[in-house]
């Protein structure tokens, strides 16, 4: 009975992680909008492989130049390895209810939750390391799960895999490792393992692994804190713990809050079957608890940092309904809840996931009452920045190569393109190509370490930018074109473009004032 229970628990498993990458995948078949503007980074750097970039490790960066050599460069190709990590991380929060203690009902209402959570679904919908970063965290806590059960010396290797590989990812997988290593800490069983070797191999091995970044950064004069500094002091202050805490709420789908919130006092005081499990939630909770706390010191938290975090608690949810059904009324509460669960994520999917065309998603939007947002206290139009930034990328380009195309052809060979932020050098690097535009040049984040390349400044084409900073480092600027596009940011909208030339100083002197991080 225990096997027929077990492959029934995991066909539940496999069903509902299909129906997540099913969403993504009938999406970006059938739209999906445009390239987000990080994507045309994240391509860019797929173009410069190396060790680090100012703004995140390589990990993702090399996933997706493999998704690259494998499917080729469309918007399908390049989201693709997104969904499917999505579906992963739902594969991943059905194992961690099941290894809990759970049964069939834990994991149906833990894997429903990651899939009827809006964030979840976002974050699976375009390519980032935010993606990945979520489907290593559910991974690090299955394995945690697992060791905190039965120590076994290849739990603790594999830990420090996956943690190396999460760092080498996205850095914050340091709060996750300062919540495993105070749960070892406060977790009898646990602190026992001290006394062997493997919890030091297995930190010696995370290390290892993330050990490329910390060189790169160390021979590059620490460009990711100088990312960080100014991330937390300036591009995120508008975030402050209410925002973070309601955004944790609102993002998850508000009607998983009972669920997620009983998960974590299961986590912390329910009643488990036996020493083992009770230990491992909590191992859960104390993990848990440590990187909300990490994320409220912080103050300047952008609520989305708390995503990877989640699958723990969806996962402690899902025991916590599944012991309440046990009650004569529990069953019948349960599915109501369930269906709940299924249309509040059916409503607000429209927030997460490009499924409606521009127009009707306004509408939509006004119909609901939700007017557009952003984390970066930006100026916006008719949509929220996370859809805003999927436009007006391919018209930049054209804009631009109408400018190119028009220089004489003594002009065009040492033409350099300049833009002030990685996403209209993304998009003169993705669409330039088919216009006959060579590569751009910028200042920032990882296009101000590429430098300049090979160009003099004798000629520039700048996309964007003020006339007066222009005319401070050339003798001659010449206005000569604009470029607008429909919905996107309006930061975004009605750039001036330039011709630059007879620089008051090689380019390469000039370069340094260029340098833009954050």
């Amino acid at each position: 009975m225990r096997d027929r229970s077990q492959a029934g628990m995991m066909r539940l498993i496999w069903g509902m992680s299909a129906v997540g990458l099913a969403i993504h995948v009938a999406t970006n078949l059938t739209g999906g909008y445009g390239f987000f503007r990080d994507e045309l980074y994240f391509l860019a750097c797929s173009d410069h492989l190396g060790a680090g970039y100012v703004d995140h490790p390589p990990l993702s960066v090399f996933i997706l130049a493999l998704a690259r050599l494998l499917l080729g460069s469309s918007l399908f190709a390049v989201r693709f390895p997104a969904a499917l990590a999505g579906a992963g991380s739902i594969f991943l929060t059905g194992l961690i209810a099941r290894d809990l203690g759970g049964g069939r009902r834990a994991v149906c209402f833990a894997c429903l939750a990651m899939l009827v959570s809006p964030i979840h679904l976002g974050m699976a919908n375009f390519f980032s390391m935010n993606t990945f970063d979520i489907l290593i965290w559910a991974a690090v806590i299955y394995v945690f799960v697992r060791l905190t059960k039965a120590p076994h010396p290849r739990y603790w290797l594999l830990l420090g895999v996956l943690l190396g590989l999460g760092l080498l990812n996205k850095t914050s997988v340091f709060w996750l490792g300062t919540g495993i290593a105070l749960a070892i800490l406060l977790i009898a069983p646990l602190r026992k393992q001290l006394g062997t070797p493997w919890p030091y191999l297995s930190a010696a091995m995370a290390f290892a692994i993330f050990s490329p970044f910390v060189i790169w950064n160390i021979a590059n004069g620490f460009p990711h804190l100088e990312f960080m500094r100014f991330a937390m002091g300036a591009k995120y202050a508008s975030q402050t713990p209410k925002t973070f805490l309601s955004g944790a709420v609102l993002s998850n789908n508000i009607f998983s809050l009972p669920l997620w919130l009983g998960g974590l006092v299961f986590l912390g005081v329910g009643r488990q079957r036996d020493d083992s499990g009770r230990n491992a939630s909590r191992a859960v909770f104390v993990t848990f608890t440590t990187v909300v706390a990490i994320l409220l010191i912080n103050f300047h938290t952008k609520a989305e940092y708390l995503t990877p975090a989640m699958t723990a608690v969806f996962a402690g949810g899902g025991l916590a309904i599944e012991r309440l059904m046990s009650a004569r009324w529990g069953k019948r509460l349960a599915v109501a809840y369930a269906a709940l669960l299924v249309v509040g994520g059916i409503v607000s999917m429209p927030f997460a996931v490009p499924v409606l065309p521009v127009d009707s998603y306004i509408a939509y939007s006004e119909l609901m009452g939700i007017r557009p947002s952003t984390a970066e206290g930006k100026e916006l139009a008719d949509l929220p920045q996370y859809y805003a930034d999927m436009f007006g990328w391919q018209e930049k380009a054209e804009a631009v190569a109408r400018v190119f195309n028009s220089l004489g052809p003594a002009e065009r060979p040492k033409c350099a393109i300049f833009a002030e932020n990685y996403g209209r050098c993304g998009a003169i690097d993705y669409f330039g190509p088919r216009y006959g535009l060579p590569r751009s040049i910028g200042g920032h984040n990882s296009y101000w370490l590429w430098g300049p390349r090979n160009y003099t400044g004798e000629v520039i084409i700048v996309l964007g930018g003020g006339l007066k900073d222009l005319e401070e480092a050339f003798d001659s600027v010449e206005v000569v074109g604009r470029s607008t596009c429909q919905h996107c940011m309006p930061y975004e909208n009605n750039l001036t473009i330039y011709i630059c030339r007879k620089p008051k100083k090689p380019l390469k002197e000039l370069w340094p004032l260029t340098k833009s991080y954050g």
